[in-house]
């Protein structure tokens, strides 16, 4: 029975590996950075005839939202790690050891 869990557990640490080593593209980043750029120098254009002035803060506010997102895919692009908002793997740790002791 212990056999399996600890397989179980090898290819977990596996996946999790996986997702540490796997960053996302510089290029995908940098192109994605551009795009919301554009979007945004070109989103006016598009609306200035039926928002008027409203478009200002429509225009900032979508930006804003579009630049969070990226801000945030950048943030947990490494989940593991000791940022203040990376996965508790210590937390996570000690419960998996605290559980391995009861079974043993």
């Amino acid at each position: 029975m212990l056999n399996a869990e600890f397989q179980s557990f090898t290819e977990v640490c596996g996946i999790c590996e996986r997702i540490h080593t796997t960053p996302i593209p510089y290029s995908y980043s940098s192109f994605l950075k551009k795009f919301i750029a554009l979007y945004c120098l070109t989103l006016p254009v598009g609306y200035v005839l039926s928002l008027h002035y409203w478009v200002i803060p429509v225009v900032l506010v979508v930006f804003y939202v579009l630049a969070s997102l990226e801000l945030i895919a950048e943030e947990i692009e490494d989940p593991f790690g000791v940022d203040a908002n990376d996965l508790p793997t210590d937390r996570m740790a000690a419960s998996i050891r605290k559980a391995v002791a009861e079974l043993v």
